[in-house]
């Protein structure tokens, strides 16, 4: 195993917890950049089929595993030897695998959530559901434009490592940077990590848009207006709305909101066909994150009194029986208000 020139941490163990697409993906960076990477996956014979393939063929066919990845279903030898890990499921299991993974963790090991969504007990995000649960670790997460099949046909990509330390956002850059990977930092845990979240749901209304072959107007002023939204919601919440307007926010929502590869996108795009909610999931597979992301954001939003009509019309179609034409003729019979929000409007004449 040859390492990558760029990365200048000496070699050490990673544990990747979660063997998805997007899990295998960031194993093979690390593993190419001369790390024993350890992944783990809760089905045996999901491993079994791995290590006979040398590849993932459930989640990322055609990108054979780094020779310095490990695919093991023991999250015990998964996480024990690991000074770094990453926990990369889905939100709906992240807390049990979390509860799991909490006796084999050191002290000095650092965590990283590489989960975009939300916990519905207390409204939490990822990384502090993990700090609630291990209070005495340093607690990051990653986030971004980062679609897994680009990343593992090494495309070029960036993405972000947000941390309140930052001795641990310049290791994460050091072990996951290469020649086509870009790692930034920020301290905005909280907004990097709810940029992510959000922008599902507004994926999914992109895709019901791109299902009924609007134009490319329609898709800019969607993505713009989704912007806001994000933006009013995170104040609403505490956060810092400029935070947005990098790689977490308006970069993830750009390429979530326009790229077929994207789960949440394809959703809306069967939803626009025609099909209901759980015949979307059925042809996908499984349930895209957005739905659940909508369901606690739309009751956030009404709680808070934060103006979200995307969030109220994509929740009335889904869960409401509400047609598209009516909730499309309903937004736009809206008044409209500022264009740019936290911008100084004293301008008017």
């Amino acid at each position: 195993m040859t390492a990558n020139p760029l990365c200048l941490v000496s070699e050490m163990e990673v544990a990747i917890v979660g063997g998805g697409n997007f899990g295998t993906a960031i194993a093979n960076i690390i593993a190419r950049n001369g790390h024993t990477t350890h992944l783990w996956m809760r089905d045996p014979q999901q491993v079994a089929q791995t290590l006979q393939a040398g590849e993932n063929l459930r989640y990322l066919p055609g990108h054979p595993l780094e020779p310095g990845v490990l695919p093991t279903a023991d999250l015990r030898k998964a996480t024990q030897a690991a000074s770094l890990i990453f926990v990369a499921v889905p939100s709906t299991g992240f807390a049990s695998v979390c509860r799991e993974m909490v006796p084999f963790i050191q002290s000095e090991d650092v965590l990283i959530s590489a989960t975009k969504g939300i916990e519905p007990d207390g409204f939490r995000l990822m990384s502090q559901l993990l700090s609630d649960l291990t209070p005495s670790q340093h607690v990051g997460a990653i986030s971004g434009p980062n679609l897994a099949e680009e990343i593992a046909e090494q495309q070029y990509a960036g993405t972000v490592i947000a941390t309140h330390h930052q001795a641990d956002a310049l290791l994460v850059q050091e072990v996951m940077r290469n020649d086509t990977l870009r790692v930034y930092a920020s301290a905005d845990v909280y907004g990097v990590e709810l940029g992510g979240a959000l922008k599902n749901i507004y994926a999914i209304v992109c895709g019901l848009a791109a299902g009924l072959d609007v134009g490319q107007n329609t898709i800019g002023l969607l993505v713009t207006r989704a912007l806001a939204e994000m933006s009013r919601f995170a104040v609403s919440m505490g956060g810092n709305p400029f935070t947005f307007l990098g790689l977490a926010g308006v970069g993830d929502l750009l390429v979530t909101c326009t790229s077929p590869l994207s789960r949440n996108h394809q959703l809306g795009t069967c939803i626009a066909k025609g099909m209901s909610l759980d015949e979307a999931a059925d042809s996908l597979g499984k349930l895209a994150e957005g739905v659940n992301t909508l369901r606690l954001v739309h009751a956030k939003s009404r709680e808070l009194d934060v103006y979200m009509p995307l969030v109220d019309g994509l929740h009335s179609i889904l869960f409401e029986q509400r047609g598209i034409t009516e909730v499309i003729s309903t937004l736009m019979g809206n008044s409209e208000g500022a264009d740019v929000e936290f911008v100084d409007p004293s301008r008017w004449q």
